[in-house]
């Protein structure tokens, strides 16, 4: 009897183990795919170009990392204190249309990283494109370009960019 009570003993002490072991491997799954997506806040708006350089300097400006800010749950550097605070009283004006990603393809219906040194203001927004051919593109057409972008960017703003 005391035989049959030490098995279900160890087969009670085996689940148990188990359950903390599959415990453990689904912690580190979840850590894996959290440092695969980041938090919103850990992303790198613009890949740390200054957003409102493009206004004020007409030309794309890396920005640094002590003058930051998190808008719309993204991290935006400036290159000084004065563009951060500018773009923290007026982020709508600075910030890059459809989360700074490819404005062309966006319009295209694909969310696609942009490089932001190619980009382009119109009617006060900012575009930022991932090649010179889709700027030029856009730009035949940017009126109705950017409204189909805009339709788009509803339903694709929360997927992953290409």
């Amino acid at each position: 009897m005391s035989t049959r009570r030490n098995v279900l003993k160890l087969v009670a002490g085996a689940a148990v183990v188990g359950s903390v072991a599959g415990s453990f491997k689904v912690l580190a799954e979840v850590r894996a795919v959290a440092q695969t997506n980041p938090p919103a806040a850990d992303r790198i708006a613009l890949k740390g170009y200054d957003p409102v350089a493009y206004f004020t300097l007409s030309t794309p400006t890396p920005g640094v990392a002590e003058y930051d800010y998190v808008y719309d749950g993204v991290r935006y550097f400036f290159a000084n204190a004065r563009h951060r605070d500018l773009f923290k009283a007026n982020p709508e004006k600075y910030a890059p249309q459809f989360g700074g990603n490819c404005a062309n393809n966006m319009a295209n219906g694909q969310r696609r990283e942009s490089d932001p040194t190619v980009w382009v203001i119109i009617g006060d927004k900012l575009y930022v494109f991932a090649g010179t051919a889709g700027a030029d593109r856009f730009r035949q057409d940017a009126q109705t370009a950017a409204l189909k972008a805009a339709a788009n960017w509803k339903t694709l703003k929360n997927t992953p960019s290409q």
